[in-house]
């Protein structure tokens, strides 16, 4: 911890997080807090600010990658930047602990902190979930999925009739929101105009299945519109599946349960196992010393400044 880095020693707004959140407040407040003489720091682990509505489009080629990321460097002229992650902070003291990007952990003082850590993936206990499953909260993982699916599709196309090339051609999504239905519809479109590309194949040789535990999809929206998604699905040949669980996926077998009395709904195989059934507050929250809801959120006010246990703000805190 004795190590710290050349920063600088002006009065400092720690910025955790450099999604979009903190790539904004940092861009709003970066020329303002350096012309009172001060410092904005943001702290994230990538470079760079990931536009995660753009993530299925990148998954089926329909955008580059490149397309999908802002650089921190590159927009924040005025902002110290560090890849890092924060590790824990103790704002009696204000200060807050860096792990940076190559190992080195170092304390950094700070005057104002601002918690946009975001959110990640939320799983559950699933058996071979998280062997098998593939997010998409990153461009990595976009690309992933991508790379799984067209490399599949090649593999099928060679085998011969039966479970194995079954299994090779069965693309599976676990989640109806927004993310879950762009992606899957993303991926059959891309994955239909490759089976047409390939003479081996047809499309009716290709299996998609979306699996919701809910009765309906897309609860941020109207069910008559949510209805008209499931058709307009169902009509390209995706099989959505309602009141249905994923309950294993060990070795690629998917085993599905009817919600919610979780009998057993069907059984078959898959290589590729997309899951984008939620999110949840980023856990490293939980280091920072502040008070969280039951739902692990920074517990704020409606002006976004972070109350302690009695609902007071807490001085030189804020979080959105």
């Amino acid at each position: 911890m004795a190590y710290t880095p050349a920063l600088s020693d002006r009065p400092r707004v720690l910025i955790v997080g450099g999604g979009y959140v903190g790539l904004y407040v940092a861009l709003k407040l970066q020329k303002k807090v350096r012309a009172h003489g001060g410092i904005v720091t943001l702290v994230d682990p990538l470079p760079y600010m990931t536009y995660q509505p753009f993530l299925p489009e990148v998954a089926a080629g329909s955008i580059e990658s490149r397309h999908a990321v802002v650089s921190h460097r590159m927009h924040l002229k005025q902002t110290e930047v560090i890849t890092g992650r924060v590790t824990s902070i103790d704002h009696a003291n204000k200060t807050a602990v860096i792990d940076s990007e190559d190992g080195v952990e170092f304390e950094l003082p700070y005057r104002d902190v601002v918690i946009a850590a975001g959110a990640v993936t939320r799983t559950f206990p699933i058996p071979g979930l998280a062997e098998n499953g593939i997010g998409l909260k990153t461009v990595e993982e976009a690309l992933e999925l991508r790379n799984t699916v067209l490399e599949r599709i090649e593999a099928g196309s060679i085998l011969p009739d039966g479970p194995e090339k079954k299994r090779a051609l069965t693309f599976v999504c676990v989640g109806g929101g927004f993310a879950g239905i762009e992606a899957m519809t993303e991926i059959e479109d891309m994955a239909r105009h490759a089976a047409e590309q390939n003479p081996r194949l047809k499309r009716s040789d290709l299996r998609f299945v979306l699996v919701e535990a809910m009765g309906r999809i897309m609860p941020e929206v109207t069910e008559h519109q949510a209805e008209w998604v499931v058709e307009h699905m169902r009509s390209r040949g995706i099989e959505v599946l309602l009141n249905t669980s994923l309950a294993s996926a060990v070795d690629g077998k998917l085993e599905l349960i009817n919600m919610p009395d979780k009998t057993p709904a069907q059984s078959f195989e898959a290589d590729t196992l997309l899951w984008t059934a939620g999110v949840q507050a980023n856990p490293i929250v939980r280091n920072f010393g502040f008070e969280l809801d039951e739902r692990g959120r920074v517990k704020a006010n409606a002006e976004l400044r972070i109350i302690d246990a009695d609902g007071q703000p807490v001085e030189g805190a804020w979080t959105a």
